[in-house]
């Protein structure tokens, strides 16, 4: 999530009430979780193993809660609890605003976009030419949505991300602060379900096409025209990149590469990354010519045991 404006590092230690180690001078562009951080952001850290990978990121302002050496160019603020600042700094640059009409007065449509009726169309959200939004479709805050782009039916964009931090009194929320973004020529499906980003954006690249009751975690980046069937679930965090083919009821887990033009059969179960130009089936997801040897060897199996341990 990008701010308005650039915000100096010892601003936010007294906004959190913390106290800046290191760098002194620098300013906060945005504000991301470790997965999605770039230069200018700001980022967390509140377990102590996880240290190395913070500082070691492209975050440029790092909230933690123990003392550490801080890298050339960045700056740390220590703070008390280094999730609930940050979840603070989220609220107060994307505060919650509850919508009291169906279309939010914020909301930019094109002229030419169509809008069945009974839509919903959240806060700040933008809409491009040519647009087609089937009835009862919901289209939460801050969704930017594509020239030629279809959504059908019942679909929610930009539900909350499905993130929790656990602690003793249980899963708190994150206010989810990214965003979706459609590409131009999307066609979204009827029932589907498309989370926002923790604070960067779910991205649906340019010409991909989804089927009825698809979902989609939160951050994922899909490539262009890509093609899913129904049914098809992708886990938060995860990267699908151009022209890649997905088979009804695939499922896929979380911070995980689907590489270029990779086909993953039908009820398979993708648990670790795959390589592009490649036809998968399985669960765990295999390339389908090892997955069929090995499937055809099992119906074997009895024979193989009567012959052999049998007589």
């Amino acid at each position: 999530m990008k701010f308005e404006s650039p915000i100096p590092v010892e601003d936010l230690a007294r906004q959190i009430g913390g106290t800046v180690l290191g760098g002194t001078g620098l300013e906060a562009t945005g504000i991301n979780e470790i997965h999605q951080v770039q230069p200018g952001d700001i980022t967390f850290v509140d377990v102590k193993k996880y240290f190395g990978k913070a500082l070691g990121s492209a975050a440029s302002i790092i909230l933690l809660n123990e003392r550490a050496a801080c890298p050339p160019g960045k700056a740390l603020i220590l703070c008390e609890d280094p999730f609930e600042a940050y979840n603070q700094i989220v609220l107060q640059h994307r505060p919650f605003a509850p919508q009291s009409v169906a279309i939010s007065p914020t909301a930019e449509v094109h002229p030419t976009a169509i809008l069945e009726p009974n839509v919903i169309i959240g806060h700040y959200v933008k809409i491009g030419a040519g647009a087609y939004i089937q009835s009862n479709v919901t289209i939460a805050e801050h969704t930017l949505i594509g020239e030629g782009v279809e959504v059908q039916s019942g679909s929610v964009i930009g539900s909350d991300a499905f993130y929790f931090k656990r602690t003793a009194e249980g899963y708190q929320p994150w206010r989810s602060g990214g965003r979706v973004i459609l590409e131009d020529r999307v066609r979204v499906g009827a029932a589907c379900t498309i989370n926002k980003g923790v604070s960067g954006d779910t991205v649906i690249g340019a010409g991909t096409k989804l089927d009825c009751q698809v979902h989609i975690g939160h951050d994922v980046a899909i490539g262009q025209n890509c093609l899913f069937a129904a049914q098809v679930g992708i886990g938060g965090n995860t990267v699908v990149e151009d022209e890649v083919v997905l088979y009804g009821q695939v499922g896929i887990a979380q911070n995980l590469t689907i590489g270029a033009k990779a086909v993953v059969l039908a009820k398979s179960g993708v648990s670790k990354s795959l390589e592009g130009g490649k036809v998968y089936f399985g669960y765990p997801a295999k390339e389908a010519r090892t997955a069929y040897r090995e499937l055809a060897a099992l119906r074997h199996l009895p024979e193989f045991y009567a012959n052999y341990y049998e007589k």
